[in-house]
């Protein structure tokens, strides 16, 4: 079934370099631009990320007819696209940054418009929805008259996604669930007037204000709150990560949910899948490290999920290798200096199934398992470098000091461990064995570890 996507875009543009010196002008860095990168934004990006992860897609929307407007439709490449006009400037927003970190952001066309006219062919492609997300950015789609009224019937029997905007409408009644952040909730519960002492009681407020099934406000690293109708609220806890930009995350966030209620899963189970997978998104590098999608590269519009795909989303990646009846094999560590004895274990990993996902412990868990020395690398270039490999599909970085609650999520068929285990049960195995896993061992080379390299490095500093 297709998920349809409703709301606003907009071409992002990011300007990269270093700043290693202050302007002569004015005490502000002068950055190097050494790369630019344009991609659709908003709504755009989130159908951007479901077509990565190779679901049917429709975005509705509308654009301009202006140069952003065209780049969009070239970047939307690979996305069933729906739209109508919207008679203005296309909105434009460009992110400078200096390596890692965020400097400046220029809007152009940022200007809220007139709510844009919803044409039949838009409406009917909403009426199609197996699943629906409107990504609201303030500009005033969510707030068509015609629209609303159809999103408001389809609310009894199609999930709905509504991510607000502080500009933009409130959700109509009956969407599934409402997930603004915290800011956006605060702010949301001050129009309102009155504003609870507590997460608990602005997402209470909004429930019934919205009158929606249920309401996530997403907080960060502090995970997120769910409160449903007739339910005690419940804390959605998020993994730590380190993560320069956050952008994005609210994107992943309700990509996610969608294709969780889109499989039937309830919506607990939904929002705690989905606050991981935005966790694993930023951990893996954001938006900075979404592929392009091109002519060549975007999968077809009516695509389902291929295995094997290359991905930064270890869940929606094991779930639709096993949705075409392939084999999910993962494996784990910490890796900090990858030597040819991981390379050669790796490999044969992935020969065992059709793709492999590597677990693999954080700075804090390497941390307490290593010393305080460790580890050498940092848990970003650990997953870089895995990710550079052709038999690594996918990352999953995980806190805990064992692998089991990232198995226990992930659910492989297959959890491969190196050689020295041979002999001896895996202390995963009677967890792989519950879901009717089977635990494997590949062959050790015992000559090669990290901690003989890092004792090598040592003596030649």
């Amino acid at each position: 079934m297709r998920i349809v996507v409703v709301g606003d875009v907009m071409l992002d543009v990011d300007l990269s370099g270093e700043a290693t010196r202050l302007s002569p002008d004015a005490p502000v860095p002068v950055v190097d631009i050494s790369g630019v990168r344009r991609r659709a934004g908003g709504a755009g990006l989130v159908a951007r990320m479901l077509v990565r992860d190779g679901w049917p897609v429709t975005l509705v929307t509308v654009l301009g007819g202006d140069d952003a407007g065209t780049q969009l439709r070239t970047h939307l490449a690979g996305v069933q696209l729906v739209a109508g006009r919207s008679g203005h400037p296309s909105p434009v927003k460009t992110r400078v940054r200096a390596g890692a970190h965020p400097v400046v952001r220029f809007d152009q066309g940022c200007d809220k418009p007139p709510v844009p006219e919803a044409s039949p062919a838009m409406l009917r492609a909403v009426e199609t929805a197996g699943v629906i997300i409107v990504a609201d950015y303030g500009r005033g789609l969510a707030a068509n008259p015609q629209l609303r009224e159809l999103l408001g019937r389809l609310a009894g029997s199609v999930p709905i996604v509504w991510d607000p905007h502080p500009s933009g409408p409130e959700p109509v009644p009956g969407v599934a669930v409402v997930t603004p952040n915290i800011a956006e909730a605060t702010k949301a519960a001050q129009a309102a007037g009155n504003v609870p002492g507590s997460v608990d009681g602005i997402a209470q407020l909004l429930l019934e204000r919205w009158r929606s099934q249920a309401v996530l406000v997403t907080r960060g690293g502090d995970g997120a709150v769910l409160l449903q109708h007739g339910a005690a609220s419940r804390t959605v806890p998020a993994p730590r990560v380190e993560a320069g930009d956050p952008c994005g995350a609210g994107d992943r966030l309700a990509a996610s949910l969608a294709v969780h209620l889109l499989a039937g899963r309830d919506l607990p189970e939904a929002a705690a899948l989905a606050v991981h997978e935005a966790a694993d998104f930023l951990a893996a590098g954001g938006v900075a490290a979404l592929p392009d999608i091109d002519g060549t590269d975007a999968a077809p519009a009516n695509a389902g999920p291929e295995p094997g795909r290359r991905t930064t989303e270890p869940l929606l990646l094991a779930r639709s290798v096993r949705g075409s009846g392939g084999t999910v094999v993962a494996t784990g560590g910490c890796f900090d200096l990858i030597h040819a004895g991981h390379i050669r274990s790796l490999a044969a990993a992935r020969e065992l199934g059709d793709c492999l996902i590597v677990c693999l412990n954080s700075d804090d868990s390497v941390r307490r398992l290593k010393g305080p020395q460790r580890p050498i690398l940092g848990q970003h270039d650990r997953a870089e470098l895995l990710l550079a490999m052709e038999c690594v599909d996918a990352v999953m970085v995980f806190d805990e000091d064992t692998p089991e609650a990232a198995l226990d999520r992930l659910r492989p068929d297959i959890w491969v461990k190196g050689g020295d285990y041979k002999g001896a049960r895996l202390p995963e195995a009677d967890l792989v064995e519950r879901w009717g896993g089977r635990c494997l061992t590949v062959p050790f080379h015992p000559a090669r570890s990290t901690t003989g390299l890092a004792a090598a490095l040592a003596k030649v500093s």
